[in-house]
Order: structure tokens, then C-alpha cells, then sequence
């Protein structure tokens, strides 16, 4: 956990909690009914992804979902599922705030990246982890539909 005056950053760790985020995630996530939303996020959970929030006073105003991963190509690593700030935050750098967070408690923690993939059409999100987080931008990541 992460305090200033008014900021602290914390892990979501129960339903109530998780329901208390579902409308920041939403905005993200814009398929995702509440129903689905906690039952993938409980089978997530059993698999290591953990949501983590930042409150602003008593209200959460950005959210990130990860998990620990192990690769050949990034080694140890965390990889960041979700983020999202909510539509009355944005550009008051709460995004910037919890990711710095993640990186210096992934480092802390024997990571070697964290690494994330991004919608294509995300160009300013694009800018935000390149310009201001100085993400390298290295791969493409593909999917088929079953």
C-alpha cells in the first residue's frame, strides 16, 4: 500500500470490493456485464491475476489487473492485463501514478519487464506508455477466434 494525503493504492481483494471497481473496469471492458465480470475475475484470481486500485480519498479513480508470468523471451515478468482510469480522472496522471507503483513493486520483487499489450486503435495510450512511461513498443500480438 501506497499513502500520500489523499492517494493510497491498494489490492482488491473481495467481492465487496470488486463490485466497488466494476464501474471503473467497465469503462474498459465494455462487454462486461457485472455477472461476468466476477466470475472471470474469481477464476483469474485462482490463477494469480490481482486487481489493484487507486483511491482518491474514498473514491477509486484507476484500476490495474496483472499477473506474474514466466516466458523464454521476458523471463520473469509481470504482464498487465487492464488499465484504466476513470473518465473523470484522466489526464491528472493517476494512470501514471499506479503504473510507477507496479514497476517499482515488480522490481522489488524480482522481475526482470512488465510488459502489456494495447488495442491498435489505442494511439493515445500508445503515447502515454512511449512517451511518458518509456515503454518500448517491440512486438505484434495476434489472436484467432475459435
Amino acid at each position: 500500500m501506497e499513502n500520500s494525503t489523499l492517494e493510497t493504492i491498494v489490492v482488491l481483494t473481495n467481492l465487496e470490493l470488486w463490485l466497488e471497481a466494476f464501474p471503473i473496469m467497465k469503462q474498459l471492458r465494455t462487454d462486461l456485464t457485472e455477472e461476468t465480470y466476477i466470475e472471470l475475475l474469481q477464476d483469474m484470481n485462482k490463477n494469480g491475476y490481482r486487481l489493484y486500485a487507486m483511491y482518491v480519498e474514498d473514491k477509486i479513480v484507476s484500476l490495474v489487473g496483472l499477473s506474474w508470468r514466466i516466458n523464454f523471451y521476458n523471463k520473469r515478468h509481470i504482464f498487465i492485463y487492464d488499465l484504466v482510469t476513470d473518465v473523470s480522472y484522466r489526464s491528472f496522471g493517476y494512470g501514471e501514478k499506479l503504473l510507477k507503483y507496479i514497476h517499482k513493486w515488480a522490481d522489488e520483487n524480482g522481475a526482470e519487464y512488465v510488459a502489456l499489450e494495447s488495442g491498435i486503435q489505442r494511439s493515445n495510450a500508445h503515447r502515454f506508455y512511449e512517451e511518458k512511461l518509456e515503454y518500448d513498443k517491440w512486438c505484434y500480438s495476434f489472436r484467432k477466434t475459435l
